[in-house]
């Protein structure tokens, strides 16, 4: 364990089977890098060594990305104020040497949360008959419950099973492309969340949740009330499109157009003026679908560009008094009336040092100016 800054401290677990390294590892441990975003990508890290020429973990890092071992996990728990929480349950998946001086070299360690090995061996051709998307999600994440993989499915208005004398679903790439694939047709979205414990991990695959408890308000501009370092925000409507899903009328099939909004009690306004939509795309593939696939198309689309105003910062975990987690909500004051409110936190990258720990982070919402008349402190 080692001790970062005002009572911040990180503990590191590694092997086949995670267990606390070994006090000579975690003193040579000087940089850590952990990326964690909302779905659209892998959680990542990156662990940065200082290490004697002699010493045997470069050996043991460089036959792990070998392959001589088949697993190599890495857990990195942050520990504030008594309350632990893991920040990455990955596999390694690089390694790489870089010249120091005096004898003592950098060996840079890169990796991938669990869903790495989701992403390696390809099944096609798979079949799933009589089984909604829900309970195909289940079977592919049920392979991986020996590594501490929990999933969390929760299943869509489409979750309705195919006959099998008319269609029999079949896997195409490897679990993880599929995986991502039915998220992506549903609207939902699919991740990788490490914890409650150290060494397991929550398989979420579900619509993008943007209600609940805010975390506590980034501040900026207040003087001594002040928890970011800097957040600058951008306002750009161009990205903001609403689709129109075609349903064809079962007699004449005449295609019918219908415009999808991008609100859903799942995904509420966070602001009181939403810019109107510079571009309409007609998404011509849904006529040939049924009406709730259709829609549900319309709906994927709208959620996934619907935000128009994004913000970015940086802060000290130590003066902000906890992490600030991706996925959630937080609020924002003190950046003006049009951007102070509440924000669906896209994405956090921790930089951890020994005597530092910073974030820094990525917001979006749909809508200028708060609809809050005050921020959650």
């Amino acid at each position: 364990m080692s001790i970062l800054q005002g009572g911040v401290q990180l503990s590191l677990y590694i092997g086949p089977v995670p267990v606390a390294a070994p006090r000579e590892m975690v003193e040579s441990l000087v940089h850590a890098k952990v990326e964690s975003g909302s779905g659209d990508a892998q959680s990542g890290f990156e662990l940065t060594f200082e290490l004697p020429a002699g010493s045997p973990l470069r050996t043991l890092f460089l036959i792990a990305g070998g392959g001589s071992v088949p697993l190599i996990r890495v857990v990195l728990v942050v520990t504030i104020d008594g309350v632990a929480e893991s920040i990455i349950d990955g596999v390694t998946t690089n390694v790489e040497t870089l010249p120091g001086q005096g004898g003592v070299a950098r060996l840079v360690v890169k990796g991938k949360d669990l869903s790495a090995l989701m992403d390696i061996v390809e099944l096609p051709g798979v079949p799933f008959p009589a089984m909604p998307p829900s309970v195909r999600v289940l079977l592919c994440l049920a392979k991986y419950a020996a590594l501490g993989v929990i999933p969390m499915v929760i299943p869509g208005i489409l979750d309705i099973p195919p006959l099998p004398i008319q269609q029999i679903p079949q896997q195409r790439g490897s679990d993880y492309a599929y995986v991502k694939r039915l998220a992506s047709e549903s609207g939902y979205v699919f991740y990788l969340e490490p914890g409650p414990a150290p060494g397991t991990s929550k398989a979420y695959w579900g619509p993008e949740i943007r209600v609940g408890e805010p975390q506590p308000a980034l501040t900026t501009n207040m003087d001594a009330l002040s928890n970011v370092e800097g957040m600058s925000f951008n306002f750009d409507k161009e990205r903001k499109t609403m689709p129109i899903v075609f349903f064809q009328e079962s007699v004449s099939k005449v295609p019918i157009p219908v415009p999808i909004p991008d609100i859903t009690p799942l995904n509420p306004p966070l602001g009181i003026v939403p810019p109107l939509p510079p571009r309409i795309e007609q998404l011509d593939r849904t006529a040939h679908l049924t009406a709730p696939q259709a829609l549900m198309a319309g709906l994927a689309y709208a959620s996934q560009h619907s935000d128009s105003v994004f913000g970015n910062g940086s802060l000290d975990v130590a003066k902000y008094g906890r992490l600030l987690k991706s996925r959630q909500l937080v609020g924002v004051r003190g950046a003006g009336v049009p951007f102070d409110g509440l924000y669906y936190v896209k994405r956090v990258t921790h930089e951890i040092e020994r005597g530092s720990y910073k974030q820094n982070f990525s917001l979006a919402r749909n809508a200028l100016i708060s609809t809050l008349p005050s921020v959650p402190v």
